[in-house]
């Protein structure tokens, strides 16, 4: 892309809504240039408008198109690089180029910012059960349709033995099981939406805290749900994870009160 194609002024981003200050004039907060810079480049990439892999023009040649200094340019592109939207190559065939979107840089994002949302109590544990059966219901469903020889094996091999020889695996086993059934799902953003909101209900609420007894319930739930996905029942399968969602929640909410009140 040329520099030519920055065709968006600074000025342009500044849309917030008027305050007024002690004199009475009204007057607009003016974001600092190096982010009104990153703001308008992570736009380009989001909109496709800079592609994966494409070199953007050099720090001299951004810093004339936008009227800033060199050094603005540098901090605006340090910023871009630490969301992991842009990369810098050294040496001839060098420079800073669009990254490559990853998935699992997405799910740790997520994740972060769901459990500090959480901590923050600004969203309750009834509110992240809730877009969990919103995610796992319909994989559950879609597990059934799609489901490769491969997928079985995997979510056979996190289910317990049905001779009793072994205890039930905890949450770790109940884990890679929902795990298993997100990927045989077949659908990716289904996956990295749901993980993190798995992870940060086994983070906070969890730690292997429930009964043998418990776990011995959830491991009879997990075995209805493969024999349904096995079967290739949709209905069958969305609703064994409906009935063990709803098993689970009692749990979560408990610790959850826990979490809340420590000393009682």
């Amino acid at each position: 892309m040329s520099v030519e194609s920055f065709s968006l002024s600074l000025d342009q981003l500044d849309d917030s809504t008027p305050q007024t200050d002690d004199g009475g004039l009204p007057i607009s907060p003016v974001l600092p240039a190096y982010e009104q810079v990153a703001n308008q480049l992570q736009e380009l990439i989001i909109k496709g408008t800079l592609a994966v892999g494409e070199r953007l023009p050099a720090e001299g040649e951004m810093a004339t198109q936008f009227g800033v200094s060199r050094s603005t340019i540098r901090e605006a592109l340090r910023g871009l690089s630490s969301q992991r939207l842009v990369h810098t190559k050294r040496g001839v065939s060098g420079g800073t180029f669009v990254a490559e979107p990853s998935s699992e840089h997405v799910h740790t994002y997520l994740e972060t910012t769901i459990g500090l949302l959480s901590g923050a109590d600004v969203v309750s544990v009834d509110e992240i059960l809730e877009a969990r059966e919103l995610f796992e219901e319909p994989a559950a469903r879609l597990a059934a349709g799609r489901r490769s020889e491969d997928d079985l094996s995997r979510l056979s091999a996190t289910l317990a033995p049905g001779d009793g020889t072994d205890p039930p695996h905890g949450f770790e086993g109940h884990k890679e099981f929902h795990f298993a059934i997100l990927k045989a799902s077949g659908n990716q953003l289904l996956d990295v939406i749901a993980r993190p909101v798995f992870s940060v209900l086994e983070t906070r609420f969890v730690r292997d805290r429930a009964s043998s007894g418990f776990w011995a319930a959830v491991e009879a739930d997990h075995q209805d749900i493969f024999d349904a996905i096995a079967a290739g029942d949709s209905e069958a399968s969305a609703r064994f994870m409906h009935s063990h969602l709803e098993r689970l929640r009692p749990m979560y909410e408990r610790f959850d009160r826990a979490v809340q009140m420590p000393n009682d």
